[in-house]
């Protein structure tokens, strides 16, 4: 299976519910074109090296189905490899999850991780707080874009191809049982019954107090 998402969506916190299963495992950002694994400072992931998995991301692919205990899958993101997708998008054996998440809560979410250069938050009490981020709407234009071609790109495969997904938006990840329908949708014989909370919320504040210049912002949107 594959997470279609980007960042900032919730993609890790359903990557941590969805490996609470048994049957299940995600793999992480497999091919993210800075890092090969979660371990982002290793050079080979399952005796791979990124230029080998550059060169031909395909194998990779052979070796986390060889690793799994039960189905495998992993999150592509837009900026990720496009052969990736396109042969995920063909491939009607492969189950597609497409989460997404207001790109403008996305955008402000990715600037404040920039600013602390924290992505994932395990323990509240390491949490780095930042000042407000400044919206600047020319760099956002260009992250939307990105974001909504690739969701383009995305449906018009399934369409084509006589596909269907199993659609999540951002405030689903916390509905259990949206996340055990999605267990049972990719065919695992065990059942979701509570969330991983192992990750913990960063930023929870109202968005507009994120925003140094939110009326500036909100203007441009």
């Amino acid at each position: 299976f594959v997470v279609f998402a980007g960042m900032r969506t919730g993609s890790n916190f359903l990557e941590r519910n969805i490996n609470s299963i048994p049957d299940l495992r995600s793999f992480g950002e497999l091919f993210n074109p800075y890092f090969i694994s979660v371990e982002r400072n290793t050079e080979e992931y399952l005796g791979i090296t990124l230029e080998d998995r550059e060169k031909d991301p395909f194998p990779l692919i052979e070796k986390v189905r060889a690793e799994a205990h039960g189905l495998a899958g992993f999150r592509l993101f837009w900026d990720h490899d496009h052969r990736v997708r396109d042969a995920a998008l063909a491939d009607p054996r492969c189950a597609k999850i497409v989460l997404t998440r207001n790109p403008v809560e996305t955008y402000v979410s990715w600037k404040l991780a920039l600013a602390t250069d924290q992505w994932v938050l395990t323990d509240a009490k390491g949490l780095r707080e930042s000042t407000a981020i400044a919206f600047d709407k020319d760099e956002f234009v260009e992250h939307l874009a990105g974001y909504q071609d690739f969701l383009r790109v995305v449906r018009t495969g399934l369409q084509k191809s006589g596909q269907t997904a199993f659609e999540l938006e951002y405030p689903d990840l916390q509905n259990l049982d949206a996340l055990a329908g999605l267990v049972r949708w990719l065919g695992s014989e065990h059942e979701l019954t509570r969330f991983d909370r192992s990750l913990k919320k960063q930023n929870p504040s109202a968005l507009r107090g994120k925003v140094s210049n939110a009326e500036e912002m909100e203007q441009a949107l």
